[in-house]
């Protein structure tokens, strides 16, 4: 098959009939007595997060798989999946110690999944996961996770030989080590940058489930940002530790410290960030970077974004489950 365009789909966790819905009207088709999708001249590509949350992991995960198995998509990998291989992975062996630590919380992020994909469908698609890269560099447009920066890609292709380096569980260990150079990198790739309030003296605030914070995500997708008012992304449901609503961030200019602002020429599409709503605000997408995750399992709608060859980003390229 010539592949004339692909088809980036966000952050799917569990949602198999939005997924199936999506890809339907997209133009992909089950071909003869499989369960696998395909389309005559375009691929999809997914931007991870596949499970967690959602009701149907199972289906989604046989959906996806097949698909990848078959060549009709591709896929990178989300911190969800990331994190169920962490958390699977006892370090040292026999010690009952895990990766990404047992606590209440983060099995209660995780129930979901540990109760739906259990026994050797556990097992098959957690080796499924040691096989999907970080990131797609397809020449004419980019896919990752959460952010696009290359300093990282770097230090993981130096650290570890390749963009796919969880089959070799020592390289999961060193992502999970704090003071390994590896652990920052995957966390900007997966999770995204973050930025210090507090080291620009500013204070700190509390989110909206009230958790205090000294940091805010970073709006690394603006390239044009060079203001902390730009950079820093904060919610308007933000309080002081006082309780007030968190005031606007100066004017203060930072760009010239910061590596992690996309200034590329080349679509980098994204998921991680649960937009809300469907594509309509600057925020969502600038001429070189567009976020396809439209929190489809909580009350949105599973989003993609078609691209063909295009060189900036043409927002009437989006099409969603909920238009469908």
């Amino acid at each position: 098959m010539t592949v004339r365009g692909y088809d980036i789909i966000g952050d799917v966790h569990g949602c198999a009939t939005q997924l199936e819905a999506l890809l339907v009207a997209l133009g992909y088709q089950k071909a003869d007595g499989t369960d696998e999708y395909r389309h005559p001249e375009r691929q999809a590509i997914f931007v991870g997060d596949l499970i967690d949350r959602g009701d149907e992991q199972l289906k989604v995960l046989h959906i996806v798989k097949s698909m990848v198995d078959a060549g009709s998509a591709r896929i990178v990998m989300g911190n969800h999946e990331f994190n169920a291989l962490a958390y699977d992975t006892e370090w040292p062996p026999g010690s009952s110690t895990f990766l990404r630590p047992h606590t209440e919380k983060n099995t209660d992020q995780h129930r979901a999944f540990l109760d739906q994909v259990t026994g050797d469908d556990r097992r098959r698609y957690l080796k499924w996961f040691t096989t999907i890269p970080m990131w797609l560099d397809l020449g004419g447009l980019r896919v990752v996770h959460a952010c696009w920066h290359e300093d990282s890609m770097r230090i993981v292709e130096q650290q570890c030989g390749s963009s796919t380096p969880f089959a070799d569980v020592s390289h999961l260990v060193a992502a999970s080590d704090e003071n390994n150079p590896l652990f920052t990198a995957v966390e900007t790739l997966l999770k995204g940058p973050e930025i210090r309030l507090v080291k620009h003296d500013q204070p700190p605030y509390r989110d909206k489930d009230g958790h205090p914070r000294e940091n805010a995500r970073m709006q690394w997708w603006n390239g044009e940002a060079r203001t902390l008012r730009d950079i820093a992304e904060m919610g308007g449901n933000f309080t002081t530790e006082a309780g007030e609503p968190y005031p606007p961030l100066p004017e203060l200019e930072i760009a010239g410290t910061l590596s992690h602002l996309y200034t590329g020429t080349v679509p980098v599409f994204y998921g991680h960030y649960w937009r809300q709503g469907t594509p309509k605000h600057r925020q969502d997408w600038t001429d070189y970077t567009a976020c396809v995750d439209f929190s489809a399992v909580k009350g949105g709608a599973l989003t993609a974004y078609r691209w063909s060859g295009e060189k900036h980003i043409r927002p009437d390229h989006y099409r969603s489950s909920s238009a469908m």
